[in-house]
């Protein structure tokens, strides 16, 4: 399978206030930019668009036979343990030729955890650090 027939589709939360998306627009841009000919959705729950049908139905239209969904959420609360999965059941649905994967929450993965304990431990560091 070659880059353009998978698919990465990010799936947060989503907010009234336009600011909340900024860290998730810059994981996908990040992405983007280290794999440019990945097609690449971000969709939201609620709130923003796209939501997860429509990144779907786009990453179908752009070619994709398959497409990895990563819940950029810190942990698997109701929405990833049950929402998710009952909006993944509709794309795969709709769109039943094309097999939609579903990761861990980004928040359970090692390498997410290691990075959010180095930076509590770089934040007390800079403290130590400026303490006469």
């Amino acid at each position: 399978m070659n880059d353009t027939s998978r698919g990465l589709l990010l799936f947060a939360h989503g907010a009234r206030d336009p600011e909340w998306a900024r860290p998730f627009e810059a994981v996908a841009q990040s992405v983007r930019a280290q794999r440019p000919g990945t097609p690449l959705q971000l969709a939201y729950l609620e709130f923003m668009q796209p939501d997860l049908a429509q990144a779907g139905a786009q990453l179908v239209q752009d070619g994709c036979q398959a497409v990895e969904v990563l819940p950029l959420f810190l942990g698997a609360g109701g929405h990833v343990r049950k929402d998710l999965p009952r909006l993944l059941d509709a794309l795969r649905a709709a769109h039943p030729g094309v097999r939609f994967e579903l990761h861990p929450a980004v928040g359970e993965l090692p390498a997410v955890v290691q990075a959010m304990a180095g930076a509590a431990l770089s934040l007390l560091a800079t403290k130590e650090a400026n303490q006469p």
